[in-house]
């Protein structure tokens, strides 16, 4: 699978089946995470693994509800940098995008292993530290699920059971980008 037919394969689904989490996956994951570029090569990001059932039962206690679907991960890796660890150029704080850009790097080596790996936001980050020992003034900016996809759908919400069906619609290329100058077209918002 080359890069294009990766990004075109990833895909953030929530009806996921176990699969064995081995140190290899772990280290093809945070290997693509560690290749990642970042502002001045700071590499501010950090990751915590959990694979474990204890740990993965201390991340369900810090979810928000519509994520019980998160229950059949075999693996929750929790994303996180912190602010003073990576370039500040005026109001620019580099390290939410260089987190962000290894996350992706994480789903599409992923989505070439066969697997799904799905970022949400819909947890307590302070309790997210706690369960899992991260220290202060580090932002956990996402939980990544990753799972095997399954074809079980139950426990999903209808609106998931939709989600899981087809691909969410995405902006025209138009409302996303602009040649030499900016198109009022740009201000359009993704409809929810």
């Amino acid at each position: 699978m080359d890069v294009k037919e990766a990004i075109a394969a990833r895909r953030a689904y929530r009806a996921l089946e176990p699969v064995e989490v081995t140190d290899g996956i772990i280290r093809e994951l945070a290997t693509a995470a560690q290749l990642t570029a970042s502002c001045f090569n700071n590499q501010p990001w950090r990751f915590v693994f959990a694979r474990d059932g204890e740990a993965l039962a201390g991340i369900h206690g810090c979810l928000n509800k519509g994520n019980e679907w998160v229950h059949r991960a075999s693996l929750i890796i929790a994303a996180f940098a912190a602010r003073e660890h990576d370039c500040i150029i005026k109001e620019r704080e580099y390290y939410l995008f260089d987190l962000g850009m290894a996350v992706s790097s994480m789903q599409l080596r992923a989505t070439e292993l066969g697997l799904v790996a799905h970022p949400i936001a819909g947890f307590e980050p302070e309790k997210i530290r706690g369960v899992l020992g991260i220290p202060e003034g580090n932002t956990v900016i996402t939980l990544l699920i990753v799972g095997k996809k399954s074809g079980d759908t139950g426990g999903l919400t209808q609106w998931q059971l939709e989600a899981e069906a087809s691909r969410p619609s995405r902006l025209p290329l138009e409302n996303i980008c602009s040649i030499d100058r900016y198109d009022a077209r740009l201000g359009v918002r993704a409809q929810k």
